[in-house]
């Protein structure tokens, strides 16, 4: 696999930027590999329920939350109430990406990559509801928006942390990688203060995460996992490493979403079109997808979503294997490390995925650490990428 670096969104626009030979992609579009794939099928069938966009008064526009800091709550209390505030945004033509609700007024922070080219977007909400949003504000050399949403007005939205995060903080980064509507992967802050400059964006201080992102994540929320308060707006990843993403801190943009919430379309660039035969090829393709799902396997099982883990399965491997006798093969399982994946496309157009793993296993006579080698055959099944089967061997 080719190395460069790669925004999360979802259509691809190849820029050079250099430093050791790398290259630098934005990425804000499903691959034209992938098209006909359901993540946009389903979408586009679905914009026939969308309700109409109206104005909102832009008088009197409240600012972000800025009470207390939140309190204290369980992991599984963060997710279930900030998955429902994150949504999933699609353009014209079809290409995706996520944001957040931050205000009461109905507004959307995400990346401006994820919208350019557009002023009006569809929004799908957690509960599947297909609202339309306008773009009222987007930056020309910073990679932030702000969509307004009129039927999110009056909903309670995320809160933005007021400080900075440090090296370590325990982190979630939650979107829809690949069109995968809700997604949470978990990680922590690796790096603080990384600054990129990938046209025509230029990013400052930024926090390295090792939360998996991938395609479709761009705009999403990086949230503190033990408060729920979003520190940052997931914008970018490495991409031959699973493990390094890129994320924008919300307090160093919270002045312009804040002003462009007050003045709608007071501060929006020049629409640019988005043809594809423009932009150059994409640069993530079926075999990322394939690498980013099965890293999403093992990042389920560490973190015993059992069901999520189960759900990325080919029907032909469930049908073989039950859920519960899924989920009791993992039981003394504790966390898995991915120590290296790569993948090679098959003549059949499937992809074999090879990966060696450290697994946690809890035994009678303690905890060891075990080392394995596996390969998995990936593929669509209906449209949607699934893992069909898989074999390994313990490494000695």
């Amino acid at each position: 696999m080719r190395k460069g670096w790669i925004f999360s969104g979802l259509a691809s626009l190849l820029i050079v930027a250099g430093t050791g030979g790398a290259a630098w992609y934005v990425l804000d579009a499903v691959p034209q590999e992938l098209s006909g794939a359901p993540i946009l099928a389903a979408t586009a069938a679905a914009k026939t329920t969308a309700t109409p966009t109206t104005k909102v008064p832009t008088t009197d526009v409240k600012k972000a939350t800025e009470s207390e800091e939140p309190k204290t709550l369980t992991l599984k209390e963060i997710i279930a109430e900030t998955q429902k505030k994150v949504v999933m945004i699609e353009l014209a033509d079809g290409s995706l990406g996520s944001g957040f609700l931050y205000n009461e007024q109905g507004d959307v922070i995400t990346n401006a990559h994820v919208v350019a080219g557009a002023r009006e977007v569809k929004i799908r909400t957690a509960d599947a509801r297909i609202l339309d949003g306008e773009v009222i504000g987007a930056g020309t050399d910073t990679d932030i928006a702000v969509v307004r949403v009129p039927d999110l007005a009056g909903e309670k939205p995320l809160q933005l942390a007021k400080k900075t995060a440090e090296l370590g903080d325990e982190v979630l980064a939650l979107g829809s990688p690949l069109g995968l509507q809700n997604t949470v992967t978990t990680g922590i802050i690796s790096g603080t203060g990384r600054d990129l400059t990938i046209d025509p964006y230029v990013y400052r201080n930024l926090y390295q995460i090792s939360a998996p992102i991938a395609p479709g994540n761009s705009g999403g929320p990086l949230v503190d996992a033990t408060t729920g308060a979003v520190l940052g707006i997931n914008s970018a990843k490495m991409t031959e490493e699973n493990s390094i993403g890129f994320s924008i801190p919300v307090v160093d943009i919270r002045d312009t979403v804040e002003k462009w919430s007050k003045n709608p379309g007071s501060d929006l660039p020049e629409l640019v079109s988005n043809d594809s035969e423009s932009i150059g090829d994409s640069e993530w393709d079926i075999t990322d997808e394939a690498e980013y799902l099965v890293a999403l396997y093992y990042e389920s099982l560490s973190a015993k979503d059992y069901v999520a883990a189960y759900a990325l399965l080919g029907s032909s491997w469930q049908s073989g294997t039950d859920y519960n006798g899924f989920r009791d093969g993992y039981i003394n399982t504790g966390d898995i490390w991915v120590d290296s994946i790569s993948s090679k496309r098959n003549d059949d157009g499937d992809v074999t995925v090879t990966l060696n793993i450290t697994a946690e296993e809890r035994q009678d006579s303690g905890t060891v650490y075990t080392g394995y080698r596996l390969k998995y055959q990936v593929g669509y099944e209906n449209g949607t990428m699934k893992i069909f089967s898989g074999k390994g061997e313990k490494l000695s």
